[in-house]
């Protein structure tokens, strides 16, 4: 018997990346799962792979409207939802002196306003004691030059953890925030500069490489699973130990 057996579990952003990897182990570990992506080619085709277990929703968790859509499908569903990933996030950058207000509010609208408003409307569907991953990144904690709306943003994201971790607490809802490093995923080698770029992040990562969407998936089974029981309003890293050493 898989960890999620019988579990119904939200994926936000799960059509590719390191959101794919997340919906692909918690269905091999029992749990129906639905997933959204904001392009739905994409989106058909990670159903396709994932399986009959899996119900995709087009959708960007930067509008309300969308997540409003997301939330009445899963309704429809009739059963609780017993774990949420918030994972859907990402956005361009700018240095400093070249950031725009679009652009940031194109950051900030995904990564902050799309986590909490995905959080907030699924909390009428939430299982009592149900698990929420808030997927963050080593970014929140550091001071990339050029990045500072990612970084900013993603260390809200962590932030968020600790507070509805409180917000929550009568209903015993876990929320736990997953911090990834650099990792494998579609299009990582061309962000970084190709082939010379992945030597050079990973050989700044103590583990001598980059790590692989399914290893921070494992990470969201652990924060997903009742192995976590005692496990709350923490980040979880997965990145190496690039950020921690």
């Amino acid at each position: 018997m898989g960890q999620l057996e019988g579990a119904l579990a939200v994926v936000t952003g799960g059509s590719q990346g390191i959101g794919y990897a997340i919906a692909e182990r918690f269905v091999a570990e029992g749990a129906d799962v639905v997933i959204t992506g904001r392009r739905k080619d994409v989106l058909d085709g990670a159903v396709a792979a994932l399986g009959p277990r899996v119900t995709g929703v087009p959708g960007d968790a930067a509008s309300l409207d969308d997540l409003d859509t997301l939330m009445a499908t899963v309704a429809g569903l009739g059963r609780p939802v017993d774990v949420l990933v918030a994972n859907a996030g990402g956005g361009g950058e700018a240095p400093l002196a070249q950031m725009t207000p679009e652009l940031f509010d194109a950051v900030t609208d995904l990564n902050i306003r799309g986590t909490f408003f995905t959080v907030q409307k699924a909390l009428p569907l939430l299982a009592e004691a149900a698990r929420v991953v808030l997927v963050s990144s080593i970014s929140g904690s550091n001071g990339d030059p050029d990045h500072a709306t990612y970084n900013a943003s993603k260390a809200a994201v962590r932030s968020f953890a600790r507070t509805m971790t409180n917000d929550l607490r009568g209903r015993a809802i876990r929320v736990n925030a997953l911090s990834p490093g650099p990792t494998m995923s579609a299009g990582f080698s061309d962000f970084v500069g190709g082939e010379e770029g992945v030597r050079r992040i990973a050989a700044a990562v103590p583990l001598g490489r980059i790590g692989a969407p399914a290893e921070v998936a494992a990470a969201a089974l652990f924060l997903a699973s009742t192995e976590s029981s005692f496990v709350a309003g923490t980040e979880l890293v997965v990145d190496g130990g690039m950020s921690q050493v």
